[in-house]
């Protein structure tokens, strides 16, 4: 049994409320990360045996489960009190990395359920599963998905669907909003408690500072920055980054109608919710910004004075552009030199119209630009075939080669350097839907299969190729939206 713990329940009762997850009958396992359990000490198998609190049956001993109070604005719109209307989080697990909140999402109603009813459906509780471990073996921050369990119980969404469980795992799930819920509700007391929590256990350096909680937000500005310049380099759009979406650490947080870009389109709108483009991919470091303003104005009675405030998020625009500069060079195979700044800015900006002029797939532009040589065009031809025009993908591509030849790039160092940053396979949405489609008909072994391929996604993994395949054509009519 797993030594239990639960340092958000030492906060006041007025930061959550106490309650018990709902039984779901006939249960059933769908998958297990064994990557996820083994920071917990465990083995898959040892996972799978204790079903009941997968799916929120039974509560682990020593478990202390509770639902956690939070506001925030949701597409730009202040939208009051929001708060863990399907999550309950159980329990926290020391590790060798540090201690992990164990949360189940989608285990029943809570009072911050609104007018839900505290459910997820197998289909989104998959894509969560998916993208979360998924996201882990890209390398970029996220929560982490232990397992994901199922049900019989029908769950009204646009139509009857079956109920599920996912096991999700983070060092910490407090949000933007986590902050906002106090400003907005004038509690300063209650700010400041879960400020210095958040410090004093994530933070810990930050309190030898001047102004802990300038630093505080100096230091999420910095980490949210660093995580929408990952998002963009591999094409990944969140779809909700409402600020009751974002973490205090910098992670992704609650996978709903997120994708992966495949016909490179920077307006592109993942969210069929989203009428407005809020958060296209072309928007989301912006609204990174605009987040972290918000979070700002949540601190600003603890930070002092407006000046301090701006001065932590003046650190945003470069955070995020040098990430994204340093990311973007090692995608190309190229150093990141100061004498070469804007010619490769203007070699990028070049790259990124003529991809979407053409329409091309983002994951594999990238990966097969580690095949193209330095001296010759014998091998452009697997990268030149995803373009209509060739004549402006060869003049492109000339650019490139000079700027390799001017640092004397060797072609197979370059490649295996690219190859380990640019992947071959993502979640693209049809993958995601095969094996949802599959679970529903009670096969879950695709599940298992696209984990095991997403969990080393740099890997050529021959004997996997078709999952890097360009998606099929009845793939254009998949939508996501907010429902799940």
């Amino acid at each position: 049994m797993l030594p239990l713990d639960n340092s958000f329940a030492s906060l006041p009762p007025a930061f959550y409320t106490r309650l018990m997850p709902t039984p779901l009958p006939a249960p059933y396992l769908v998958a297990v990360s064994p990557a996820a359990a083994q920071l917990l000490g465990l083995t898959a198998e040892q996972v799978a045996d204790g079903l009941d609190v997968l799916i929120g049956n039974a509560v682990p001993e020593r478990g202390q489960p509770l639902a956690a109070v939070y506001s925030g604005h949701q597409f730009g719109v202040w939208a009051g009190q929001l708060g863990d209307g399907r999550a309950i989080l159980f329990g926290e697990v020391a590790t060798a990395a540090g201690p992990l909140e164990l949360q189940w999402k989608g285990a029943g109603q809570t009072p911050y359920s609104r007018m839900g009813d505290g459910r997820a459906v197998l289909r989104s509780s998959i894509r969560e599963f998916l993208c979360s471990e998924a996201m882990h073996g890209l390398g970029i921050p996220t929560s982490r998905a232990l397992s994901v369990a199922g049900s019989s119980q029908g769950v009204m969404r646009e139509t009857v669907e079956t109920a599920a469980v996912v096991v999700r795992m983070a060092p910490s799930f407090v949000r933007f909003g986590s902050f906002e819920h106090w400003y907005y509700r004038n509690q300063p007391e209650q700010l400041k408690i879960l400020a210095d929590y958040v410090i004093d256990r994530f933070y810990p350096d930050l309190r030898g500072q001047d102004n802990p909680y300038q630093a505080l937000l100096t230091e999420v500005t910095r980490r949210t920055a660093h995580l929408m310049a990952h998002w963009q380099a591999v094409g990944f759009m969140h779809g909700v980054m409402n600020t009751d979406n974002m973490s205090i650490l910098g992670l992704t947080l609650d996978y709903g109608p997120y994708g992966f870009m495949e016909a490179f389109d920077p307006g592109h709108i993942c969210n069929h919710t989203d009428q407005q483009g809020r958060y296209s991919y072309a928007n989301q470091p912006q609204v990174g910004h605009w987040n972290c303003y918000a979070l700002a104005q949540a601190l600003l009675p603890l930070i002092g004075e407006p000046d301090d405030a701006q001065a932590a998020l003046d650190s945003y625009q470069s955070a995020f552009a040098d990430k994204l500069d340093e990311l973007l060079h090692a995608k190309l195979g190229l150093t990141l030199l100061a004498e070469h700044g804007d010619a490769d800015r203007a070699l990028f900006d070049a790259m990124f119209a003529l991809m979407q002029a053409n329409g091309v797939d983002f994951t594999q532009f990238f990966r097969k630009l580690s095949g193209l040589r330095a001296a010759d065009t014998s091998a452009d031809e697997p990268l030149r075939d995803l373009f209509i025009d060739r004549p402006a993908f060869d003049a492109w591509a000339q650019q490139y080669r000079q700027r390799l030849q001017a640092e004397a790039s060797d072609d197979t160092a370059r490649q295996l350097a690219m190859n380990k940053t640019n992947p071959k396979y993502v979640l693209r949405n049809y993958l995601a839907q095969v094996a949802i489609d599959a679970a529903q008909k009670q096969d879950y072994s695709e599940v298992t299969r696209l984990l095991a391929v997403l969990q080393r996604p740099y890997d050529e993994q021959p004997e996997h190729e078709h999952y890097a395949a360009l998606p099929p054509d009845w793939a254009s009519h998949l939508e996501v939206s907010c429902s799940s």
